[in-house]
C-alpha cells in the first residue's frame, strides 16, 4: 500500500460498510485522517495513517469471506430504515461481523441473499459485466401461458425503462397461480414485478434461489451459513 488508497475503499476492506456507503459517511462528516475531519473521498490513505470512524480506529482487513442468507420476507437489505421498517441486519447472528449485502432484495421478496465482509467481493459479484446469473421462482396471480413470456425474453421497455433479455419458463400453472422461473443477467430494480405487471400479472411471492454458482438449498428462512469453499475461493482470491 506503498501509494496509499482512498478511504472508502480502505472501510470497505475493513468490513465496515461498502464503499458507497463510506463515501456517504465522509459526507456526513464521521471520518478523520490523522485527527482532520475529512470532507472530501478524494485523498490518499498511507500505510502510516490513522483512519478513524465516530473517533475508532478502522482496522486492518480481515480476511474476505462470504456467507448465505435465507431472507425472509418483510425484511429491508439497508443497514437503517428511514421508515423503521426491520432489516436484514437487525436479525444476523451475534458473531457476525458486519457485513454488507451482495445486491438487494426488496421487502416482499425472500430467498438467497448474499452477505460479505468485503467491499470488493460484492462489487465483484453485483457488476452486470462478470455475468452471475440470479435465478428466481415467481408465483404469478391468474394462469400465465408460454406466449405472455416473449416480451421478457425478448427484452421489453416498460415505463420507458429498457430491460435486458430473461429467461423465463413455467414451471407450473393450476389456474389460480403460476410458477415461474425466472433468470437474469442483470437486474434493476423490482424489475421482475414490473416485467409481469407489464403483462397484466401481480406477483404473489418472488423467492430467489440461486445467485451465480450459490444455490438457496435447503438453507432454513432466517438461517445463515458460509457459503461453499469451493464456489467461493475463486472470487475470495482475486484481487480487489
Amino acid at each position: 500500500m506503498s501509494a496509499g488508497e482512498r478511504p472508502a475503499k480502505r472501510m470497505a476492506r475493513a468490513g465496515l460498510c461498502s464503499r458507497r456507503e463510506a463515501e456517504r459517511w465522509i459526507a456526513a462528516g464521521r471520518v478523520a485522517l490523522n485527527g482532520v475531519v475529512l470532507d472530501s473521498p478524494g485523498v490518499l490513505v498511507g500505510e502510516d495513517d490513522a483512519l478513524t470512524v465516530d473517533g475508532a480506529p478502522v482496522g486492518d482487513a480481515p480476511p474476505p469471506q462470504l456467507w448465505l442468507h435465507h431472507k425472509p420476507r418483510g425484511r429491508v437489505t439497508t443497514h437503517a430504515d428511514p421508515e423503521g421498517r426491520p432489516t436484514v441486519f437487525d436479525h444476523l447472528p451475534a458473531d457476525l461481523p458486519r457485513v454488507v449485502s451482495v445486491g438487494r432484495l426488496d421487502l416482499n421478496s425472500e430467498g438467497l441473499l448474499l452477505l460479505t465482509n468485503d467491499g470488493a467481493v460484492a462489487r465483484r459479484l453485483e457488476r452486470p459485466e462478470n455475468g452471475f446469473e440470479r435465478v428466481y421462482r415467481v408465483r404469478v396471480r391468474g394462469t400465465v401461458a408460454d406466449g405472455d413470456l416473449a416480451a421478457m425474453r425478448a427484452g421489453a421497455v416498460v415505463d420507458g425503462v429498457a430491460y435486458a433479455p430473461v429467461d423465463a419458463r413455467i414451471e407450473s400453472s393450476g389456474g389460480a397461480a403460476t410458477w415461474v422461473e425466472i433468470t437474469l443477467r442483470e437486474g434493476k430494480n423490482r424489475e421482475i414485478r414490473r416485467l409481469f405487471a407489464d403483462i397484466g400479472h401481480d406477483v404473489a411471492r418472488l423467492i430467489r434461489v440461486r445467485y451465480g454458482p450459490f444455490k438457496l438449498g435447503d438453507l432454513q428462512i432466517g438461517a445463515v451459513r458460509p457459503a461453499p469453499k469451493k464456489a467461493a475461493r475463486p472470487l475470495l482470491e482475486a484481487p480487489g
